[in-house]
């Protein structure tokens, strides 16, 4: 079990990563590369992932060289996964590229005590062989999670919706309440379980910074060295893969009075009950508009517990700017 601490003002400084963070995904996306668990989430992923990396000739560097470094086991190097990442894939890169080399070593050690690590990791205290990590890195990047960055920024967006409702109506405690069905708030402690190892984090006025992840998967990850700042990587919520019906109502159609209200009701999040309130019909009838609108790809849904929360995507918000009756 891990557990992290809170005290009143650690309350007041809990984040949410406001973009995809690079490196947190390049690593939760390898350990999908090593198991079975959740194929069915990352079913369109893991169509073309591999096949991206046989096309670049990257299946033996990522067997090679970068699997040995992100084991899907109890720990792996922190200096990895910088904070910097959550800037961006170059900002990221480039923290890993600095870092101080006495850090590397220690770390290369310590993922050598967990896992047996190759006798060659600990020259990555070398800056030529960071130099090869970080081009590794970003061919990786580059082959198999860029093509999926709208989608990615579509669910963390909506993820963000939800935390911002949350916090409206419930507050910090209940925005960490309903984190996942691994993580639980008993105040003032965040307790994740199961969890690889017994550890006790305690914030101490730091902080967290939550960081939810398309690539991880039921289990929530976090910093190996308590002394760094605190994060939690936790995983989103997948919905089985859906397909358009090829019969789905035009985009005209969809742009009727109510279902132009519901639409609009989504611009900020908006559950079923919100969204029937605002176009003035029952919630089961906007039950029924939100399938069409999201299977027409207009909208994303998220469910949470009892509720669903329904947001807009890219095409979605599109189409409101432009389309008749647009604000």
């Amino acid at each position: 079990m891990l557990r992290f601490h809170f005290t009143p003002e650690d309350l007041t400084k809990v984040r949410v990563a406001t973009e995809p963070h690079a490196l947190w995904e390049i690593a939760a996306s390898l350990h999908r590369l090593q198991t079975r668990e959740g194929r069915w989430a990352y079913a369109p992923w893991f169509r073309t992932a591999r096949a991206a990396l046989r096309r670049a000739g990257l299946e033996p560097t990522v067997k090679t060289f970068l699997l040995p470094l992100f084991p899907r086991a109890s720990y792996f190097p922190d200096f990895l996964t910088p904070p910097e990442g959550a800037q961006g894939l170059d900002a990221g890169l480039e923290a890993v590229l600095v870092t101080p080399d006495e850090r590397v070593v220690k770390e290369a050690d310590a993922l050598n005590r967990a896992v047996g690590a190759p006798a060659w990791v600990r020259r990555l205290a070398e800056r030529d062989m960071r130099e090869q990590l970080v081009c590794a890195l970003r061919a990786y990047y580059c082959a198999v999670i860029a093509p999926h960055e709208e989608c990615i920024q579509e669910r963390l967006h909506a993820e963000r919706v939800r935390h911002a409702h949350t916090l409206f109506h419930a507050g910090t405690e209940g925005m960490l309440a309903g984190l996942g069905p691994t993580i639980h708030w008993r105040s003032p402690v965040l307790e994740i379980d199961p969890y690889p190892e017994h550890r006790d984090v305690h914030l101490r006025g730091r902080g967290l910074l939550l960081i939810p992840s398309h690539f991880c998967w039921h289990a929530p990850i976090a910093l190996a060295d308590p002394g760094l700042p605190p994060v939690l990587l936790y995983p989103l919520h997948h919905l089985p893969t859906t397909t358009p019906h090829a019969d789905s109502p035009p985009l005209n159609v969809l742009l009727g009075p109510t279902r132009a209200a519901i639409l609009r009701a989504c611009t900020t999040g908006s559950t079923t009950t919100e969204a029937a309130h605002r176009a003035g019909v029952t919630p089961t009838t906007a039950s029924h508009h939100t399938a069409v609108l999201r299977d027409a790809g207009l909208i994303t849904s998220l469910r949470h517990a009892n509720t669903v929360l329904h947001t807009l995507t890219p095409l979605g918000a599109a189409l409101l700017r432009s389309g008749p009756g647009a604000d």
